[in-house]
């Protein structure tokens, strides 16, 4: 794939084109030069950094300043990112690179290039980031390139230098500025970000149809669900709209005026859950607008930021995770309403032979349980600054906590919802009939992977497979940075 300033995919081959090379070329050019004419000290460039940034460094001092940058900050450990988060903050980092502000050279750029062509998977620590920025996780992907600290092979911890060497690559030799460009910004929350973003969207789907499954199979009134009441919000509106596509026509339960309250005020939920991941969606496409670097080199000149403070992305980030575990809690009690046989008209526990078997009742416990680790997820990660760097770096944003949380929690809403369409087949499949049309190829679908329980049975590697399921049906094409 040639990659150029706006597009390149996750999971295809890159290739700096030829016209791209040469307009990095030009502007490390302009930035060496203005560098070398600059009488002024450049922070983290010509000084030292956070507290010791009033440090003039001479020229020998400069060149073992970058290389210091990485490796005196990698004080992070296990347990490490996931591989795939591992390649998509690579993609980030080289995104920003490809921007007129970094002034990185095309070598620098064409060895993360190859990095990410060739599988190279730094061990990046995902918990104990107290820094003000993202240094510590930076320092331990951006190290390895220099032929220090470890990579992971199919999970295993391997020394970076092997890891090159096997690859027929020499360590890279950082050039002026570029340790300091490699740690600034916040390419880790921005990872998270748009994966969680991504997650948070599939979930809001998936909940919107387990929400419909329910509204069949108990035969609840559809007045409620009338995009008339939405008034001028759009997300629920939005929302109505695909409720009553997927389960607007169909049999009221007789004697049922209204059905239970997780039942009637989802679509709200959803259109919160909606609203707030659409925060965070634009937040992130902002932040891709915004220099990251620190110093930026912008119109000639090198401008201190703060694209390390990624707080408008953690304090969404935050939020959508509070939607979340609202959207579990949901989900959790309408699964609860489906077993107990005064709401459904179905046989408790939905089994064919109540007491011998136990049905589905232990899958209501597993989706309980996946709900009080996803509530503990609730307290916001962002806030509770500390002060580091002899008082020099006095607030953090934890933005990289914020987004563990997320992730954590959308795993275990995946959970939830897996559980939640199990139960919503298999009521179905007790009721008899095909359900509501919208909803007839959903059935299929869940049963597709779980088929109906007529006998009790082991249902945990069921389960692991439907949530496997749910997330392959949106993730083929996931991570296209465009």
């Amino acid at each position: 794939m040639i990659v150029s300033d706006s597009e390149f995919a996750d999971s295809e081959r890159l290739v700096l084109d030829k016209p791209l090379v040469e307009t990095l070329k030009r502007r490390r050019e302009v930035l060496l030069t203005a560098l070398a004419e600059r009488e002024n000290p450049v922070y983290g460039v010509t000084t030292g950094m956070g507290r010791l940034a009033g440090v003039v460094l001479d020229a020998g001092q400069q060149a073992e300043h970058q290389r210091n940058l990485l490796v005196g900050r990698a004080v992070g450990g296990p347990p490490w990112l996931p591989s795939e988060d591992v390649r998509a903050l690579l993609v980030v980092r080289l995104r920003d690179f490809l921007r007129p502000w970094s002034g990185v050279s095309p070598e620098l750029v064409q060895f993360l290039v190859d990095r990410l062509n060739d599988g190279f998977t730094p061990a990046v620590p995902r918990s104990g980031l107290g820094s003000s920025g993202e240094i510590i996780p930076l320092a331990h992907a951006f190290q390895t390139f220099l032929g220090i600290g470890t990579v992971l092979e199919d999970g295993v911890e391997v020394p970076a230098a092997s890891a090159l060497a096997a690859r027929g690559a020499e360590p890279y030799v950082l050039g002026p500025k570029e340790g300091a460009s490699l740690l600034q910004g916040s390419p880790l929350a921005m990872t998270h970000a748009q994966r969680g973003w991504t997650e948070t969207q599939q979930l809001i789907d998936l909940q919107t149809l387990t929400e419909a499954m329910a509204i069949d199979v108990l035969g609840a009134p559809r007045e409620v669900f009338s995009p008339v009441m939405a008034g001028g919000d759009d997300h629920l509106r939005t929302l109505l709209h695909e409720l009553n596509s997927l389960a607007g026509i169909g049999p009221v339960r007789p004697g049922v005026v209204q059905a239970p309250l997780s039942v009637r005020v989802a679509p709200r939920a959803l259109a919160h859950a909606s609203r707030v991941n659409t925060d965070l969606h634009e937040t992130w496409r902002r932040w891709e607008t915004m220099p990251g670097d620190s110093p930026s080199f912008v119109d000639g000149a090198f401008l201190p930021g703060t694209g390390y403070h990624a707080v408008d992305l953690s304090l969404r980030m935050d939020a959508v995770t509070a939607a979340l575990v609202h959207l579990g809690e949901i989900s959790v009690q309408r699964t609860h309403r489906l077993l107990d046989e005064r709401f459904s008209g179905l046989p408790a526990q939905l089994t064919a032979d109540p007491g011998p078997r136990a049905g589905l009742a232990p899958l209501h416990k597993r989706a309980v349980g996946e709900l009080q680790a996803l509530r503990r997820l609730a307290t916001p990660a962002t806030l509770g600054s500390i002060d580091t760097s002899a008082g020099q770096e006095d607030v953090q944003a934890f933005a990289a906590a914020a987004g563990e949380q997320l992730r954590e929690a959308a795993s275990h809403l995946f959970a939830i919802t897996a559980c939640e369409l199990i139960t919503g087949s298999q009521a179905r499949y007790l009721a008899g009939g095909d359900g509501v049309p919208g909803l007839r190829a959903a059935y299929e679908w869940v049963r597709s992977v779980v088929p109906p329980v007529d006998e009790d049975r082991s249902l945990g590697p069921e389960v692991s497979r439907l949530i496997a399921a749910c997330r392959a049906a949106y993730f083929d094409d996931l991570f296209t940075l465009t």
